[in-house]
């Protein structure tokens, strides 16, 4: 094996911006559908927001991405701060359902600028001796922010809505000023061509059935899945568990302190925050470059198969946790997150390197367009949810979340043995 090459400096600085975007972002997010719920919308409603916030974020990467290439990924990041900053601040004053619509809308629009740039930096400063670490080094990243956003936002809200809102606020204006100082362009070749040029590219690349098809697939079977997973658990948790028993669980083995640091008091009774418990974020930081060792030299589509069963394990439990033992809802969190170690770096690195490395912005904006496919389904659990919790079985979600994942398996797995699997490149 040759010697791992050493990452530069803008690598470093790269993911920390990551870690600062996500931590606002997530912290959004996952307190999103309990706050939409105390303004007294239906679970209909949440997931028709959710589904636009998400499709947005996800489908303003394949024009970003295209832009990036050409003008360059630091010029670019400060146009999403541009946009990013005052939709945020926009969610203190409206409270319509029109209104937060769009707002959310506006939000899911400046994310979706800014997502394919930190990757595509990893990608541009990463080679064949480095490139598997690299993304997990990324991929634990992401998950920091993603961690810490729910937890001190889940304790801000206890407070006021607007400490949430401000805190967001604060973290993009600080991530403005760390890119306008640290953040230096990365080595690569910035193409001479024109924007039409890059969409002729990226016809050219979904023209081909098989990536196109392969893109779908991934869409409906991996990234719906996913983002139901997040748009669902919060508010599962919240609404159908015993959030002051599971402090109680928690306090037993963490100790009060920490149990403290993710809970809130509600007519003096502790009760975990919903929204810190809901996501896999806190487990990946601590496993997530354990899992990258292991399946660093593994083939990568039989390793994104088996995250997806893992993960598909984790929703059986997370079904069972409401009729057993509430606590099970670790064990469930814990699988799902074992399973998304495995399968979605894998699997984003996986499509990032059948690309030319002066390419990258471009195929890792085509790559979202698979993110877009599962982001604008997703919401329609949400309302499937709402519709269990009528008929008094909201634990059916969980159960109909790992029959679509285990058919994704299915079909994944048929789509490799018929048509074969993409070529990586080495360099």
């Amino acid at each position: 094996m040759s010697k791992r090459t050493k990452f530069p400096k803008v690598f470093w600085v790269a993911n920390g911006i990551e870690v600062l975007e996500r931590f606002a972002y997530y912290g959004i997010y996952m307190s999103f559908g309990i706050y939409l719920q105390q303004l007294g919308f239906s679970k209909g409603d949440l997931g028709i927001i959710q589904s636009i916030f998400l499709l947005l974020s996800y489908l303003t990467p394949l024009i970003s991405g295209t832009i990036a290439d050409k003008y360059g990924f630091k010029k670019v990041l400060i146009v999403a701060y541009l946009a990013y900053l005052p939709s945020i601040l926009l969610l203190i004053i409206t409270q319509s359902f029109s209104g937060i619509a769009l707002t959310m809308l506006s939000i899911g629009f400046a994310a979706g600028i800014f997502k394919p740039l930190i990757s595509a930096t990893v990608r541009a400063t990463t080679d064949s001796t480095n490139k598997t670490l690299g993304f997990g080094i990324f991929y634990a990243m992401v998950n920091l922010g993603a961690s810490f956003g729910p937890i001190v936002m889940g304790k801000l809200r206890a407070m006021s809505w607007d400490y949430v809102f401000y805190t967001a606020a604060g973290t993009i204006l600080l991530m403005f000023i760390v890119t306008l100082l640290f953040y230096k362009e990365p080595p690569r070749e910035i193409e001479g061509v024109t924007l039409k040029k890059k969409f002729q590219d990226m016809a050219e690349a979904l023209s081909d059935v098989k990536f196109l098809t392969f893109i779908i697939l991934l869409g409906v079977f991996f990234w719906l899945p996913f983002w139901a997973f997040f748009n669902v658990l919060p508010v599962y948790i919240n609404d159908y568990l015993d959030t002051a028993n599971l402090y109680n669980s928690v306090k037993g083995i963490l100790g009060e302190a920490v149990t403290n640091f993710i809970s809130s008091q509600e007519d003096d009774v502790w009760k975990i925050n919903a929204e810190a418990i809901s996501h896999t974020g806190y487990i990946i930081i601590v496993f997530q470059l354990i899992v990258s060792r292991i399946f660093e030299k593994r083939a990568a589509i039989p390793s994104f198969l088996l995250g997806l069963l893992i993960a598909s394990a984790g929703f059986i439990v997370l079904g069972i946790s409401v009729t057993s033992t509430a606590s099970l809802v670790f064990l469930g969190v814990f699988l799902f997150a074992v399973g998304e170690m495995i399968s979605s770096p894998r699997i984003q690195e996986y499509i990032m390197w059948i690309a030319p490395k002066e390419k990258a912005g471009l195929y890792m904006g085509t790559n979202f367009l698979a993110t877009a496919i599962g982001a604008l389904l997703s919401g329609a659990y949400t309302g499937l949810l709402g519709s269990f919790e009528k008929s008094g079985n909201p634990q059916n979600i969980m159960y109909t979340l790992a029959v679509h994942t285990v058919i994704g398996i299915v079909a994944i797995w048929i789509f490799t043995k018929t048509l074969g699997e993409f070529k990586e490149r080495t360099e």
